[in-house]
């Protein structure tokens, strides 16, 4: 059980600190080292992370500010990096944070807000640089770690045509199944990969415009409708290939009532939502 937050204010948040958590999930630019303030956003965070004792899940992600207004730039800095690229910066982020026993190669792979959306052999590619080095580093990665959207299964067929190796450890966004009351596309890659499913990005949405309109009840409903999907695939059943074995909840923080989306389980104050009541009640179980 952890959670998926960005902001290092988490680790000072008296709600937070009473569970007792101790995995994150981090979602880290590949370029992180290009620009200094990237350099030291990353360092904070990993820096404080470290200190409250946390088993970080990195996830490398696309270039800050090439996704805007639903529409990835095409532009060259945010083309899909060459594995060279990719390879340099993750020795460059290995090197810094050598304590990390957990990756992701890289976010989302099949939404439109990431270069790899068309492209699963890229994604595979990226996932093959990360598995030559799990051995000596004593480390997991993650193959695939997708959105529960119309493409998923497309997507991984592809993608693990181009795996190599058997991969092991699979990452699921399975927002839609969660948030509309469903368990098809959970169940469609429970069925389809073999070993662990991780949902590495999931919760009750409190707004995603124009969707879901704001509602901090039907977040928490969701939310306790999450931890019973996850209660009836924790064992490896009957014509499934898998298990869900881990879960981050996303996010801590909440947004402004403006904002187009959130899905934090407690207020940008700090303060505790409905959906926070829910989470605290099962973190005893799924620690």
């Amino acid at each position: 059980m952890g959670i998926g937050e960005q902001k290092p204010e988490v680790f000072a948040s008296p709600a937070w600190q009473s569970l007792k958590l101790k995995r994150i999930r981090y979602l880290v630019p590949w370029d992180f080292n290009r620009q200094r303030f990237q350099r030291d956003e990353v360092n904070h965070f990993m820096s404080l992370a470290r200190s409250t004792g946390q088993d970080v899940l990195v996830t490398f992600t696309a270039r800050r500010g090439c996704y805007v207004n639903g529409r990835y730039k095409k532009t060259k800095g945010c083309r899909a990096p060459s594995y060279t690229k990719y390879r340099k910066a993750f020795n460059t982020f290995d090197k810094r944070y050598p304590w990390v026993r957990t990756y992701s190669a890289w976010n989302e792979v099949n939404h439109k807000s990431q270069p790899t959306f068309k492209s699963p052999g890229r994604a595979a590619g990226y996932y093959n640089v990360l598995r030559k080095y799990a051995k000596s580093r004593k480390m997991r990665v993650m193959a695939a770690d997708i959105l529960d959207t119309s493409n998923m299964e497309r997507y991984l067929t592809a993608f693990k045509r181009r795996a190599k190796g058997s991969p092991r450890l699979w990452g699921l966004h399975n927002y839609g199944d969660v948030n509309r009351r469903r368990t098809s596309y959970t169940t469609r890659m429970l069925r389809s990969v073999p070993g662990e499913l991780w949902l590495t990005e999931t919760g009750g949405i409190v707004k995603l415009s124009p969707s879901f309109k704001r509602s901090p009840s039907r977040a928490a409903s969701r939310t306790k409708g999450l931890f019973k999907l996850v209660r009836s695939y924790d064992t490896k059943r009957r014509g499934f290939r898998s298990k869900i074995t881990r879960l981050f909840v996303y996010s801590w923080f909440g947004e402004a009532k403006s904002a187009r989306f959130d899905a934090g389980l407690v207020n940008p104050d700090g303060s505790p939502r409905k959906a926070f009541n829910v989470f605290r009640t099962n973190v005893r179980n799924h620690r």
